[in-house]
C-alpha cells in the first residue's frame, strides 16, 4: 500500500558504521502492508478514523485523533531542536502520552531508547549516557533519578513527562502545538529506528539496534497468522517501554485496527479493574500475573467476562496455571520463543494443532531455525546445539526477514552474534522431524524471575563493588510461584568482619544500584567457590550442594 507518508532511502546526518551498524538492503513487504511506522499512523486515520486506537488513564484516542496527537508531538521535538537520528530516550508507566511520543519520534527519523521505570538510577543513566541520547522525556521520579548523579554530557535536555498533569513540560509543549502539521523529511525503513538494551551478560547491558522494517514485519506477519482474528480490545500490561511490547501492542493493535489499552496496574486487582472497565479480552503478561488474576479471591470471575485468550510467557509456567487457564478459558495455554534481537517472536503454536508438551512450537513464517554446533556445522534432527535464526528463503514469506542492525557501539558482539547470516541466540535447543523447536538451556545463565529476565553478570558486577566480596555467584533457584528467585553465593574476604552486616550491607548496595526484581532474594555465605580447571565458578555444582539448604 502507500500511504500519507513518502518512503524510500534517506540520507542520514549520522554516520552509523561508526557506532558498529550496518543499513540492510530494501526487502518487500506484504501486500497492503504499511512499510514504515509513519504509514501505520496514515494508514488508521483515513481506514478507521473514528474507531478507538488507544486508551490509558488520562486519555482515550480515536484513529483521526491518534494521528493529531502524533502530529503535535513531532512539532514539539523539532521545537526542541530534535532531528532524524538524534536519541530520544523516555521513561514511564504505561500511558498514552509514552505511546504518541514513541510514534512522533519515528515520524521524525529519530532513534527511540526506551527505559524501564523499574531500574535503578544508576541504570537508566547508563543506557542514557551509553546511547548518546539527546532528550529524555520522563516521569518525575525518574527525571529525579537520573539527575542525582550530574548532568550526563550528551544530554541536552530533559522534559518533564509526567502522566496525567496537564502542567508537565511535555502536556504544555503539546497543547501549544495543537493542529500543527510538521515539516518532517520522509523516513528510511532500514535505518536506525530502536536501540532496545537487553540485560548485560557481561556486566552492562546491550542495545539491540532496529530498523522500523524490523517492527512493522512483526505486525505484518501477526496479521498474516491471523492473531487478531476475533480481538479487537488489546491490553499491555508489561512495560510498553520494552521494544517488544511497544511492537506486540501498539503497533500489532494499530496494524490490524485494534484498540490498544495502557494498562497501568499489574496487580491482580487493578488488572482485573482494566479488563472490566474497557473489555480487555487479550494481553501479554508474566505467568506469575495471569495466575495471580484467575486465583486472587479477591477478583470477580464476571470482572474478566470479556477476556478470551491472555497470553503468558517470558518464564516457566506452572502446571497449577496451566490447569487453571483451562478451566477458565477451555483452551491450553502455549508457550512460545523470541528475543529482543529478533525481535519478539521467533516460533509460534498453532492454537488449531495438538499442544506438544515441551514445544515452544515452529518457526514463524517469515524466519528459519536450525541448530548448529560450535563450528557453526548444523546439527541433525533431535540433536541438541545452539539455536540459530535467519530469515526464510522460500515460501510465501521469504525475503522480508532483516536481523537487526547490531549492538550499540559494540561491533565484536554484532560480528560474534550475527556470524555466518545467522541470529546465534545462546540458547541451546533441538528441533524434531516436524521443525518443533524445544528448548533445553538459557542464554548465559539467565534467571526468570517473574517473566523478567535476570542475568547474573549484571548483579556480580554490583557485589564486586563491596571490597569485603572476595567472590560471588548468582544463580536461579525453581519457585512455584515466580519460576525462579534470584540466589548470590558470595565468598567474603578474610578481613570482612560480620557477615550479617555484610549482608545487610549488600542488599542495601543492590537495593540502590539495581532494580528492585533483581536483588537476591535468598544470600548463602561459603568458605570457598567450586571451580574448573580454568578457574571459572562452577554454578551448577553450587546448586546442587546448597539448594536443599536454601
Amino acid at each position: 500500500m502507500t500511504g500519507g507518508y513518502e518512503l524510500g532511502a534517506v540520507d542520514s546526518p549520522v554516520d552509523w558504521a561508526a557506532y558498529g551498524l550496518t543499513r540492510h538492503e530494501p526487502r518487500r513487504m506484504l501486500a497492503n502492508a504499511p512499510r514504515t511506522i509513519p504509514e501505520i499512523v496514515s494508514m488508521g486515520a483515513a481506514a478507521w478514523p473514528d474507531r478507538e486506537a488507544l486508551v490509558g488513564r488520562f486519555g482515550r484516542y480515536t484513529y483521526s485523533a491518534f494521528a493529531e496527537a502524533v502530529d503535535c508531538a513531532v512539532c514539539a521535538l523539532q521545537a526542541l531542536g530534535l532531528q532524524r537520528g538524534d536519541r530520544i530516550a523516555a521513561t514511564s508507566a504505561n500511558h498514552t502520552d509514552i505511546v504518541i511520543a514513541f510514534f512522533a519520534a519515528q515520524r521524525l527519523g529519530a532513534v527511540w531508547v526506551g527505559v524501564n521505570r523499574n531500574l535503578a538510577g544508576p541504570e537508566k543513566r547508563f543506557m542514557l549516557e551509553d546511547s548518546g541520547s539527546s532528550l529524555y522525556l520522563a516521569d518525575r521520579d525518574s527525571a529525579a533519578q537520573v539527575a542525582e548523579a550530574g548532568k550526563l554530557e550528551n544530554l541536552r535536555a530533559v522534559v518533564d513527562m509526567e502522566p496525567g498533569d496537564p502542567a508537565s513540560e511535555w502536556a504544555q509543549r503539546l497543547y501549544a502545538h495543537a493542529g500543527a502539521r510538521p515539516d518532517a523529511k520522509p523516513v528510511d525503513p532500514y535505518a536506525p529506528a530502536a536501540i532496545a538494551y537487553t540485560s548485560g551478560t557481561t556486566g552492562f547491558p546491550k542495545g539491540a539496534v532496529h530498523s522500523q522494517h524490523n517492527l512493522v514485519v512483526v505486525g505484518a506477519m501477526g496479521r498474516a497468522h491471523g492473531l487478531s482474528m476475533g480481538l479487537e480490545r488489546a491490553g499491555v500490561t508489561l512495560p510498553v517501554t520494552i521494544l517488544n511490547l511497544m511492537t506486540l501492542g501498539p503497533i500489532t493493535a494499530f496494524m490490524a485496527g485494534r484498540t490498544s489499552v495502557m494498562m497501568d496496574r499489574i496487580d491482580a486487582v487493578g488488572v482485573a479493574e482494566w479488563v472490566k472497565a474497557e473489555k480487555v479480552e487479550t494481553f501479554a503478561a508474566a505467568p506469575t500475573m495471569v495466575y495471580d488474576l484467575l486465583s486472587n479471591p479477591a477478583v470477580k470471575p464476571e470482572d474478566l467476562d470479556s477476556l478470551k485468550a491472555p497470553g503468558a510467557g517470558g518464564a516457566a509456567v506452572p502446571e497449577a496455571l496451566r490447569d487453571l487457564y483451562r478451566a477458565r478459558f477451555g483452551r491450553e495455554l502455549t508457550s512460545s520463543y523470541g528475543m529482543t534481537e529478533a525481535p519478539t517472536s521467533v516460533t509460534f503454536v498453532d492454537p488449531t494443532e495438538p499442544l506438544i508438551a515441551a514445544s515452544c512450537g515452529k518457526a514463524c513464517m517469515h524466519l528459519r531455525l536450525a541448530i548448529q554446533d560450535a563450528d557453526g556445522r548444523e546439527m541433525p534432527v533431535g540433536e541438541s546445539g545452539e539455536i540459530c535464526v535467519a530469515g526464510a528463503t522460500e515460501g510465501e514469506f521469504a525475503g522480508l526477514y532483516t536481523p537487526m542492525l547490531g549492538y550499540w557501539r559494540r561491533p565484536e558482539a554484532t560480528e560474534e552474534a550475527l556470524r555466518g547470516g545467522w541470529y546465534h541466540t545462546g540458547d541451546m535447543g533441538r528441533l524434531d522431524a516436524a521443525g518443533n523447536l524445544y528448548v533445553e538451556g538459557r542464554r548465559n545463565d539467565v534467571i526468570l524471575r517473574g517473566g523478567a529476565n535476570v542475568y547474573p553478570a549484571e548483579i556480580e558486577r554490583v557485589l564486586h563493588m563491596d571490597a569485603r566480596v572476595n567472590a560471588c555467584a548468582v544463580v536461579g533457584k525453581p519457585d512455584e510461584r515466580l519460576g525462579e528467585l534470584v540466589v548470590a553465593f558470595v565468598q567474603a574476604a578474610p578481613q570482612a568482619g560480620s557477615l550479617e552486616v555484610l549482608e545487610a550491607d549488600l542488599r542495601a548496595l543492590c537495593q540502590r544500584e539495581l532494580a528492585r526484581y533483581k536483588v537476591p532474594a535468598a544470600w548463602i555465605f561459603t568458605d570457598e567457590m567450586p571451580r574448573n580447571a580454568m578457574n571459572k565458578v562452577v554454578k551448577a555444582e553450587l546448586k546442587r550442594r546448597f539448594f536443599t539448604e536454601v
